[in-house]
């Protein structure tokens, strides 16, 4: 049966949801990867190109799934996504208004994907300049010149990208993307592949949710040559089959999960990381892992990671693809804290991502942060502490952090977390983790201790 997926709108904003963790329990047993969270959101832009049904399997249940098909919805386009199996159902065909409104695309960045689907299969859009996490300047500037150089004519009317194109489709053409970018690449992607004519991205991102997303495209019939290089060449099509596409596992919650069996689990027992495709991690990831003493068996469909008795140190610098990535390096100051010795930590990719640190050093992290680097000293015990999340990744580094600390943590504000991690507490608390979620309310006024009589 068809429904349509609604975020709940939280008309009391004061209540939200925050985890509850004891710390020091031993992470024991297995714990499953689910489905890419950014490559579902590109698949579920892609099937709005196809002209019939299109099938998503390996979907996971996240915030920002949900409010994608939510935004989809708004089109008209018919969106059943069935949240226990992990199965879309997107019917492209009903679209009546090729909009995506301020209300639910401030939600997230990648929502902006809808003025590449728009223009690529309808040669029209109105799309909301998008929001996201509260950190880093990512500016749609790349993705608007895009399609400029693709043929659209594009003007800006009270915070929307209105676009248009002449004659109702895309001429197609070359661009640049400087710096290189997945959600520029992407969104061009599903420009051009509808197009009139020809068109060639130089600089393209190289990730593995480039890939999967193109190889999708290209089950469908696109004709795409280049993924995984920099030169993407795609030659338009007048009409894309509507076939079963299957999403891959996330590389960044296996990452996740690895730094979580290294620091968590009891030295010499091994954990199994199922459903995992490691080789989506990149080289750099695995390669300073390796560095950590942490022995590491990487399996056709698992990764098994047995707990060392010590940590070492290892400087990592992030970069673009197959480089450390960005979204783990919040993560891997949680890794490196239970090191002996010091390391350096450097973004090179957004360059103040370390909103994570201030709320760390209230458990006892002993580091600074210098321009793009943060210096570790690990070694110093954690405590348990009452810390806000701030963006994806920070707030799961937040929770990482609480497993090795003593004492009980409490992680606000977890809809960050919602956003990209799919059922964490209920793996965790599988895993032999005390973990459990309440609500509380946001702006209560905290009683100040008596004073003990004398």
């Amino acid at each position: 049966m068809q429904h349509r997926v609604h975020t709940p709108v939280q008309s009391q904003l004061k209540f939200m949801d925050k985890l509850v963790i004891e710390g020091r329990n031993h992470l024991k047993g297995s714990l499953p990867v689910s489905g890419s969270k950014n490559t579902a959101l590109a698949l579920f832009t892609a099937a709005l190109l196809a002209d019939g049904p299109v099938t998503i399997e390996n979907i996971p249940n996240v915030r920002d799934v949900r409010t994608l098909a939510q935004i989809i919805s708004y089109t008209g386009v018919s969106v059943d996504f069935d949240q226990q199996s992990g199965v879309a159902a997107i019917d492209p065909t009903t679209l009546t208004a090729p909009e995506a409104p301020y209300e639910l695309v401030k939600k997230m960045r990648a929502s902006f994907y809808m003025l590449g689907a728009l223009l690529g299969k309808h040669g029209e859009a109105r799309v909301s300049l998008p929001g996201g996490c509260a950190w880093g300047p990512r500016p749609v500037d790349l993705h608007i010149d895009g399609m400029k150089a693709l043929g659209a004519s594009i003007e800006l009317d009270n915070g929307y990208v209105v676009a248009k194109t002449p004659g109702g489709r895309l001429t197609g053409g070359t661009f640049t993307l400087n710096p290189s970018s997945v959600g520029a690449t992407i969104n061009l992607l599903l420009a051009a592949t509808r197009a009139r004519g020809s068109s060639v991205i130089h600089n393209a991102a190289r990730e593995p949710d480039v890939i999967v997303f193109g190889e999708a495209l290209k089950s469908m019939g696109a004709k795409i040559d280049g993924l995984g290089t920099p030169t993407i060449e795609i030659e338009g099509v007048d009409y894309l089959n509507p076939v079963p596409i299957r999403n891959c596992s996330d590389r960044i919650e296996l990452g996740t999960f690895m730094i979580a069996a290294a620091i968590a689990g009891k030295p010499g027992d091994t954990i199994l990381l199922k459903n995992a495709q490691h080789e989506h991690l990149g080289h750099a990831f695995k390669e300073a892992f390796e560095k950590t003493g942490t022995q590491v068996v990487y399996n056709d469909n698992s990764v098994s990671v047995t707990v060392p008795e010590s940590i070492q140190p290892a400087d990592i610098t992030t970069a673009i693809y197959p480089g450390f990535p960005t979204d783990l390096q919040a993560q891997w100051t949680i890794l490196m804290s239970q090191a002996s010795g010091k390391s350096t930590i450097t973004d090179t990719i957004y360059l103040d991502r370390f909103k994570h640190i201030p709320e760390l050093q209230r458990m006892g992290l002993v580091a600074r942060v210098v321009q793009n680097a943060a210096h570790v000293e690990g070694g110093h015990p954690l405590k348990g502490a009452q810390v806000m999340s701030s963006d994806l990744r920070a707030s799961v580094s937040l929770v990482l952090a609480a497993l090795v600390a003593s004492g009980e943590t409490q992680v606000l504000r977890v809809y960050h977390l919602d956003r990209g991690y799919e059922n964490l507490e209920t793996k965790l608390a599988n895993a032999g983790i005390a973990i459990r979620r309440e609500r509380y309310d946001e702006w209560v006024t905290p009683t100040p201790p008596i004073p003990e009589s004398e």
